[in-house]
């Protein structure tokens, strides 16, 4: 909607009066003398929050006038006192960040590829970054859900045994070794509050780093970990450790923004991992394309990278036991009308309304859906059109039993955000009622730049990480409208695994709350600011695409039952199946992502009767996907015989990458049964001889030593004194010098010299020295290659007579 100023309705909820923000109702000029400074580039909710009676509310007060959850998921999400907000430019985001500051905004990430700058501002400030020049909106960014409902450490995950990675070690000799797992989640060591932290998690061998107990020295590697967040990465980090304690480990927050989150995960695939898994999910990503962080992931994985993500917690069964998480229309109907408290609201118009009901024979102008006492409404809505290219405005609406307006989003989609959405979060304080979602198309008088044709294909999901909402009014899919999925965005992009959950304790269904599938894409992806073409036909993917454990014990996080640490959720499931692809890497380091995927995949077991919308290919099994692809065994020679020995019977010792039967092949005999150390059955004669060590692994697969060669030399060499001087020599003087030359039958040997009755000592074969007067003897043996020494000696006696 067009709205040039901040609009407040006062709304009777029972026995007390609150006001909330009933967003972009006006139309142009009917608040003049209201509008801030920047309103023209500020969503409203920004707006609104700019105005000094909101921004020095508390912020509870601040959350129900802005119509967003007061805290978690949905929330303003906030940097001390100041809120993070993406602010987008026409052009030159680059060129703006020296404004932005100057403007009093600290630079949390900057995407030249989508041409915005995330920032850290003060909602006093806010008005002053609407006036920058360029900036085509101001939003604010919404706190991301988190999908979280060795030698083992002090704790081991269930999913060890579930998953049957404990014999997938065991058996095939893996645990990572080798391959680098990267994750990306809230952040990994600064919640202050936590049961335990890094170091000691170390100490208790529960993570890798220096002084683990376990060996597993080298730390987690940390890219960027944010002061603001619970350390759900470390527990994901327990979990790979606990399945894959041989795997390096990396980890980047997927906090700050969208565009931060696509960064940070090519920044791990950079920097060297192999796998990647996060279980983070924004509130913006699209419905019917790929966002920036589903780009990212394509991306790593189309580069070799196996990327994981959580499918999402936001699947909810009615009491009939239909899925209805979600809800989705080919067309939008225009019913022709809206509810009077809307109709009611100054620069509403005429009204054109969501016609729900798929009978075309009746109408019904809102969505009937029941929230029990407490809980918050989380409504994502958006409409096929691609970022960028958004010519349709809708916003949404939301009253209580008593048809009053309780919340409202009215996003500028067109002049502002140009992003099909809008998210209304609403707490119910009282007890468990039906409320009624209304859903209006904006134009004319509403907002004059949007498009008055007929908007196209919209859904909305209800994000309530599993409760909070019993029962629909529309509870199963009719006439072209779809009810259930909810599975969407970078979890289901074409090159992610996502990853839903089954229970530690059963193999019989997935948690009632693991989000369902399918999801179609209608455009491409979002590559930048330019508008993405639409598909030549819909693109329809299967999802999730695997199913893994949650509810596993650790150290710290989660939900405590019987004095133990359980992470539940999709975030525990992905890490799961994250660690087993570590695995499968292992037994076989060039296998590719499009292999690890498929030995992932085709080696699921099933979960129940439940279908591939629910359990993708089944519950991921490591001992089945690592032997799919598992190289031959790896023998290695730990010791061998000398290449020139006089051992008849030499011993060798070898050992195998993992369990095998032994079989040793000697001189090309029949391989015979054999363990390490084997020695030689009978003696060796003379000569050359080989021997091969085979392995063979529990399936059959056969690894091999190759030969070793070597030579069995026992004979001794036959010495002999081939140039000696006259056996008298006169001289003159007091000394004269004598050359000798020897010669051995064997080549390469070696002489052992004894001149008169000196000592034994090896000589040259070329020997001269000085000799005085009188008789002498010189005695050499030969010593060959592998030892033998000549048992008898040649000699040569000499005498040396001074005369004159």
């Amino acid at each position: 909607m067009n709205f040039p100023g901040t609009f407040r309705v006062r709304l009777v909820r029972r026995s007390s009066i609150v006001t909330v923000a009933a967003a972009c109702l006006l139309a142009p000029g009917a608040a003049q003398g209201m509008s801030t400074p920047g309103g023209d580039a500020l969503s409203p909710r920004l707006a609104e929050l700019a105005e000094p009676a909101v921004r020095s509310a508390p912020r509870a007060e601040q959350a129900a006038r802005l119509s967003l959850a007061a805290s978690g998921p949905g929330s303003l999400l906030r940097d001390g006192n100041r809120v993070l907000v993406d602010v987008r430019f026409e052009r030159g985001a680059a060129a703006g960040v020296d404004a932005l500051r100057a403007a009093g905004a600290e630079i949390v990430d900057l995407s030249r590829r989508y041409q915005t700058v995330t920032v850290a501002v003060r909602p006093v400030d806010l008005p002053e970054l609407g006036d920058l020049a360029r900036v085509g909106g101001v939003t604010e960014v919404l706190t991301p859900i988190v999908r979280g409902a060795d030698c083992g450490g002090s704790v081991r995950s269930e999913g060890d045994t579930q998953l049957e990675a404990a014999d997938a070690r065991a058996s095939w000799g893996v645990d990572g070794t080798g391959v680098t797992v990267g994750i990306l989640s809230d952040s990994f060591d600064r919640d202050a509050g936590a049961a335990t932290h890094a170091a000691g998690d170390v100490a208790s061998g529960d993570l890798p780093g220096p002084g683990s107990p376990c060996g597993s020295t080298t730390p987690v590697g940390i890219l960027e970990d944010p002061v603001f967040a619970a350390d759900e990465g470390r527990a994901m980090a327990q979990i790979v450790h606990d399945l894959a304690p041989g795997a390096a480990i990396d980890f980047a927050t997927a906090f700050g923004s969208e565009t931060q989150f696509a960064a940070n995960i090519r920044a791990l695939a950079a920097t060297g991992s192999d796998v990647i898994v996060d279980d983070v999910f924004w509130f913006a990503e699209p419905i019917f394309q790929d966002g920036p962080v589903a780009v990212a992931a394509n991306d790593v994985a189309a580069a070799g990278a196996s990327y994981f993500s959580a499918a999402g917690n936001d699947n909810l069964i009615d009491a009939e036991g239909r899925d209805i998480g979600s809800w989705e229309a080919p067309e939008y109907r225009d019913s022709g009308s809206c509810p009077a408290e809307l109709l009611a609201l100054p620069g509403f118009g005429e009204g054109h309304c969501m016609d729900f009901n798929p009978d075309p024979l009746a109408s019904d102008d809102t969505f009937g859906i029941t929230v029990v006492s407490g809980a918050t409404l989380r409504v994502d809505l958006q409409w096929a059109e691609p970022w960028n290219g958004v010519t349709t405005d809708l916003d949404a609406f939301l009253l209580d039993t008593g048809g009053e307006l309780v919340a409202a989003s009215g996003e500028d989609n067109v002049g502002k955000s140009q992003k099909p959405l809008e998210v209304l979060e609403w707490n119910n304080p009282g007890p468990t009622q039906e409320v009624q979602l209304a859903i209006n198309h904006c134009f004319g008088t509403c907002n004059e730049v949007a498009s008055a044709a007929t908007p196209p294909r919209l859904k909305f999901v209800l994000l309530q990480n599993g409760s909070g909402v019993t029962a629909f009014e529309y509870p199963e899919s009719s006439e072209g409208d779809v009810v259930g999925p909810t599975i969407f965005g970078h979890s289901g992009a074409s090159g992610a695994i996502g990853v839903g959950a089954v229970r530690f304790n059963t193999t019989s269904a997935p948690e009632v709350f693991s989000s369902r599938g399918p999801l179609t894409h209608y455009f491409g992806p979002v590559l930048g600011i330019t508008p993405a073409l639409k598909l030549p036909s819909p693109e329809t993917l299967a999802k999730p695409d695997v199913v893994a454990t949650d509810g596993g014990a650790n150290t710290f996080f989660g939900q405590v039952q019987g004095g133990v640490h359980r992470f539940y959720g999709t975030s525990a499931a992905a890490p799961h199946a994250a660690a087993v692809a570590a695995l499968v890497r292992q037994g076989n380091p060039g296998a590719t992502a499009a292999q690890v995927r498929a030995a992932l995949t085709s080696t699921a077991r099933p979960v129940g009767a439940f279908g591939p919308e629910a359990v993708g290919a089944g519950l991921v099994d490591a001992y089945t996907a690592v032997d799919l692809l598992a190289l031959p065994p790896a023998i290695t020679i730990t010791e061998r015989p000398q290449p020139l020995s006089r051992n008849r019977r030499p011993t060798i010792q070898f050992t195998a990458n993992r369990p095998v039967a032994f079989n040793c092949e000697v001189d090309g005999s029949a391989a015979q049964p054999c363990a390490s150390p084997f020695t030689f059955p009978s003696e060796l004669s003379d000569g050359q001889h080989g021997v091969a060590v085979f392995g063979t692994d529990l399936a059959g697969r056969v690894g091999s030593s190759g030969v070793v060669a070597f030579t069995v030399d026992t004979r001794r060499p036959r010495t002999s004194i081939a140039k000696h001087p006259r056996k008298l020599i006169r001289t003159h003087r007091r000394k004269v010098r004598a050359s000798f030359r020897f010669r051995s039958s064997e080549a390469d040997s070696t002489f052992i010299c004894k001149f008169d009755r000196g000592l034994l000592h090896f000589c040259p074969q070329w020997v001269s020295r000085r000799f005085e007067a009188g008789r002498h003897t010189v005695r050499v043996r030969a010593r060959d290659a592998a030892g033998n020494v000549d048992k008898t000696p040649a000699e040569f006696r000499f005498r040396v007579k001074r005369v004159g």
